[in-house]
């Protein structure tokens, strides 16, 4: 499935809705769950004004984006919430997920696909990186090694999607994806 991924912005709120079907549920999160410290969150379940929606939305007007939306033939159909998890304050702090390391990672913490859409490749389309194919002989100059490498995504069970005519440093940089969607 080809689907184009977009960074949630005020424009693409009505994107959002449609993916995470609020509607359905008036008390839906809106993809706030981490983002929020638990009196916060606890302050917004019990609100029924559409704050929920309205926090979202001040997310989207700032940077970076706090998602990706994924677009079929211009119809929103998959959404994937991240952060960089010291930003995500019930998840910086959980117990339960607990931090590996120092290592300031993003982290994905919401997938989302529309029914009638699911198992026909919107997550993996969700789920990028953009690393450079390393030259056998030749190290990646550190200042470029930011994208880091086709290998080190590998062995995190990344797979090779396509080269890209994007390069870092000289080297080309291929777009890889995980698939986190698992089986069944």
């Amino acid at each position: 499935m080809d689907a184009t991924v977009l960074p949630l912005t005020t424009e693409r709120m009505d994107d959002l809705a449609t993916v995470i079907n609020p509607r359905r549920n008036p008390k839906h999160c809106w993809c706030l769950a981490y983002r929020l410290t638990g009196r916060e969150a606890q302050a917004l379940a019990t609100d029924d004004t559409g704050a929920r929606e309205a926090r979202m939305r001040d997310l989207a007007a700032g940077h970076p984006a706090p998602g990706l939306v994924a677009y079929r033939d211009g119809e929103p159909v998959g959404w994937v919430g991240i952060g960089p998890r010291r930003t995500l304050p019930r998840l910086a702090r959980s117990r339960v997920i607990p931090t590996v390391d120092d290592v300031p990672v993003w982290s994905v913490f919401c997938l989302v696909v529309r029914t009638g859409f699911r198992r026909q490749g919107v997550t993996a389309q969700l789920l990028e990186a953009y690393p450079v194919e390393p030259v056998p002989g030749r190290r990646v100059n550190q200042s470029f090694a930011y994208v880091g490498t086709t290998g080190m995504f590998e062995r995190a069970g990344y797979v090779r999607v396509r080269e890209t005519s994007s390069t870092s440093d000289g080297l080309v940089r291929w777009l890889m994806r995980k698939d986190l969607s698992g089986p069944g």
